[in-house]
């Protein structure tokens, strides 16, 4: 075995997948957008020859689906000729993604890529280093059944490396594909398990390592953080990990708290200070940000009543903090008010009343589980709108408290500005 040598594990590059939330915003960077997964593994090809790998382990959905037009299959491989070119090999399976039955169109590979098998495990066998890669990718895009069992036993006085794509023990977020125990992936004997198919990186166990890359490039505000893939150093068979960066866009949740805070000019110094501490945190790339408004505020009411004059003074703030740097996927409203907001003075007055009714409303359960019965036949017929990233999707009478209170502090908020300017 050499003395040392190094390979790089990636998963799920979703070649050509958009940036959800961002397309449609005029001030948007579209150029990075449309491109930000290619310019993530050029950045990983990159890091190949600049580092001299010994070769890329790809563990599953290289493409987002069947691709849209030739043009995505002759990037890839064209990124990958480029290792060619330095002697680098590529091994990679396919994942859910990208299963064989979801790939229509299809291009010869260069000669340095393996693509496993997707009706069994198949070993490739690295004599000069030995290494022995084991893998099987997707052949139906909902494999439900644990593909562990099936591979080989690890080669004696070989480096083993298996290659899988697996939900593991199960991950919010993510469907339950090719699942497997933690205590089986460690009693196989291998040395290192490269798993594809979840997106937050993590190490699942050391000796044997167990990891999942995450990856290359944040999609949508679920994927916040660094992407990139692992820089994996093998020393007389003792790993060493490293995580790489090689996203080109950055998903970033950006809580703001208004405590107390009662004006716009307060309300926008605390906008634009929370702004530039999550940009100091990304330096150097462009942000796509959810901006969240939280805390306890007098602002509560407002907010909820001039809803979009408030976006735009969060995009204010935003410009001022960091110019250039940062788009808004989208602003949320989480706050809550100061304390309970107090009776309406006139008791006779018609809004004043249908506050009380609003209270009353909260402790009847009859009523809340009502609501709640007719919204869940009208999401029944608007799964896409439920689907949709911070959509409002009412399961119980639980959820239909909040937004009474929601209406309570609207109500009041447009009755107190009727009053002022009245």
């Amino acid at each position: 075995m050499a003395e040392v040598w190094k390979f790089i594990h990636c998963a799920d590059l979703h070649l050509d997948s958009p940036l959800v939330g961002l397309a449609g915003r005029a001030d948007a960077p579209i150029d990075e957008i449309r491109a930000a997964t290619r310019r993530a593994l050029e950045n990983l090809v990159t890091l190949a020859l600049t580092e001299a790998v010994k070769f890329v382990v790809i563990a599953g959905d290289v493409y987002d689906g069947d691709w849209p037009d030739y043009t995505t299959g002759l990037f890839f491989n064209a990124q990958m000729s480029r290792l060619n070119a330095a002697g680098i090999p590529v091994y990679l399976i396919s994942g859910n993604h990208d299963a064989a039955s979801n790939i229509t169109r299809s291009l010869v590979l260069p000669p340095n890529v393996t693509q496993f098998s997707v009706d069994h495990p198949e070993t490739v066998v690295l004599d000069e280093l030995c290494v022995a890669l084991h893998g099987q990718g997707f052949k139906e895009r909902e494999v439900r059944e644990n593909l562990v069992p099936s591979y080989p036993d690890a080669l004696p006085g070989y480096f083993n490396i298996g290659i899988l794509h697996t939900s593991a023990e199960g991950q919010a977020g993510h469907e339950t594909y090719a699942p497997c125990r933690l205590d089986e992936l460690i009693q196989k004997g291998y040395d290192y398990w490269a798993l594809g198919h979840i997106h937050k990186r993590q190490v699942l166990h050391r000796a044997p390592w167990v990891v999942f890359p995450g990856n290359l490039q944040g999609r949508h505000i679920r994927e916040t953080g660094e992407k990139g893939c692992m820089l994996v150093t093998v020393a007389d068979g003792n790993v060493t990990l490293a995580f790489r960066p090689l996203d080109v866009v950055r998903w970033c949740l950006c809580p703001v708290d208004l405590d107390g805070v009662q004006t716009d000019d307060a309300f926008s110094a605390r906008v634009a200070a929370a702004v530039a501490q999550a940009v100091d945190q990304h330096p150097g790339l462009p942000i796509a940000m959810r901006v969240v408004l939280q805390g306890q505020t007098a602002f509560h009411g407002t907010l909820l009543a001039d809803a979009e004059r408030y976006r735009h003074e969060v995009e204010n703030a935003v410009n001022q903090a960091a110019p250039g740097r940062v788009w808004i996927e989208r602003v949320k409203i989480a706050t809550e008010p100061m304390q309970a907001a107090p009776a309406v003075a006139l008791d006779g007055d018609a809004v004043a009343a249908l506050v009380h009714h609003i209270d009353e409303t909260v402790a009847d359960a009859a009523f809340l589980e009502a609501v709640a019965s007719d919204m869940r036949e009208v999401q029944s017929r608007m799964r896409a709108y439920t689907r949709r990233e911070g959509a409002t999707v009412i399961e119980s009478a639980e959820d239909v408290k909040p937004l009474l209170a929601d209406a309570r502090s609207l109500l009041l908020a447009i009755l107190g500005q009727g009053r002022t300017t009245g």
